[in-house]
């Protein structure tokens, strides 16, 4: 039992602290990423590339103090994501500064990995809170490492906590991984067909469309036209995203309200992942847990649009539920659900809605404003043709996504139960077995 394990502290746990905090670094537009807080989370097993900043090849070779080193832990140490902890990889293609430290573990003392998923687990969390120095900017400071007690089993445990964590967490990315290759393939056939018109202009050349069949060549015209878009193929009609979903459908009332909500929000959207759904009663939720979510709907925030907080909706409970901050396109027939997603959420709308997104300190762009995004309106038979080969694409997706949020559960209540006592090794082996098997 965790109660029967001694404890070590954070500053006795670590051989060196990589600490570049207190100044600004020197910024310039191409170089060396310079990670923030925000880069850093403990959903994601290595930092998250969003919003980075870059440094010179000089200024990172002089103006550091250190640098982390591949298995280095990152451990942010004040903000909103005070207390977020990550691995870094390898190669090192990055440098720290302001907020966060980088934790190296002394290994005579304690397995590297394992101080990596103690520090994830609920218990260190909370141990990480109760130090905070400030309740409205949490901080966690250096000179507190000493206080910041992590319980240390033995060795045997220590290793199959911190080798389990770490192999389940790599899963989950490699899951991760698949489907942003998958999204990618799936987003540059659009691109190709609905943007680029591509089959249009090999077949104005006299020439096969490339890796085209046939049957799907013959849907495609051959020549372009004038339109309020500029030139688009013949016969295709020019209109807004509304033209193909329904804005916002759906919402609770007190008659339709379930007893509980799966809620999320726009913190837990980001590029097609939702990383965490939080279940409430109904009137315990937050205010804006009122949108509901279907199968097919795509989901994008509308508040800082930039941070790109958008999903596409599959497999959703009942009782799915999403913050009244997103806008959510609901298609009006299946053929085009793929097509809305990925019109809706292209680079190039994605930096429209930044670029018009008003309010200062708070950024946002109306629900309308999304709706009213302007596309090209293919041919049914051209819609069926693109849902057919993407359908496949978007259910591997969901499947994918699926097993990584299984896994995700997994791991983090192992760890929790493991810490806290509450499972004996030999039962989690058992368990992981089972769902590995």
């Amino acid at each position: 039992m965790s109660s029967d394990w001694r404890c070590i502290s954070l500053k006795d746990a670590v051989e060196f602290i990589v600490d570049n905090r207190g100044r600004t670094a020197p910024i310039v537009e191409k170089g060396i990423a310079l990670i923030a807080t925000n880069c850093v989370n403990n959903k994601y097993l290595y930092p998250q590339k969003l919003n980075l900043r870059y440094v010179g090849q000089q200024i990172y070779d002089t103006w550091f103090r250190a640098h982390p080193k591949p298995g280095d832990i990152i451990l942010t140490n004040k903000g909103s994501q005070n207390g977020a902890v990550c691995l870094v990889p390898n190669p090192v293609d990055f440098c720290i500064a302001q907020d966060m430290v980088a934790l190296r573990a002394d290994a005579k003392k304690l397995y590297p990995l394992y101080l990596f998923a103690a520090l994830r687990s609920d218990l260190v969390q909370q141990r990480i809170r109760a130090l905070n120095v400030d309740a409205v900017i949490p901080h966690l400071k250096k000179t507190d490492f000493d206080k910041l007690l992590i319980p240390l089993p033995g060795s045997e445990i220590q290793r199959w906590v911190g080798d389990c964590y770490f192999q389940l967490s790599s899963r989950i990315e490699l899951l991760r991984e698949t489907n942003a290759t998958l999204e990618a393939i799936a987003q540059a056939l659009f691109k190709s067909w609905f943007v680029d018109f591509d089959p249009v202009r090999a077949k104005a050349e006299g020439r096969q469309p490339e890796g085209m069949d046939a049957t799907s060549t013959a849907l495609f015209p051959d020549s372009f036209e004038e339109s309020e878009l500029g030139l688009v193929p013949k016969g295709w009609a020019c209109g807004a995203l509304s033209d193909l979903a329904n804005l916002n459908p759906e919402s609770w009332t007190a008659k339709t309200r379930p007893e509980t909500v799966a809620y999320v929000d726009l913190a837990n959207a980001k590029e097609n992942v939702i990383a965490e759904i939080a279940d409430y009663r109904f009137d315990d939720a937050p205010s804006r847990a009122r949108r509901v979510l279907r199968d097919g709907d795509t989901i994008i925030g509308t508040v800082r649009p930039g941070n790109r907080s958008f999903a596409f909706i599959a497999n959703a409970a009942k009782n799915f539920t999403g913050s009244t901050g997103f806008a959510v396109l609901r298609p009006k027939s299946s053929e085009s659900m793929e097509f809305v997603y990925l019109a809706a959420t292209s680079d190039a709308n994605i930096e429209y809605l930044t670029h018009i997104a008003d309010g200062g300190a708070y950024p946002a762009i109306r629900p309308e404003v999304v709706a009213g995004l302007a596309t090209t309106i293919p041919p049914t038979q051209i819609l069926l043709a693109f849902h057919q080969i993407a359908k496949p694409l978007f259910a591997s997706l969901a499947g994918n996504h699926e097993q990584a949020q299984t896994l995700t559960q997994l791991r983090d209540t192992l760890l929790s139960r493991l810490i806290s006592g509450q499972l004996r090794l030999p039962e989690a082996e058992r368990v992981v077995e089972a769902v590995l098997a």
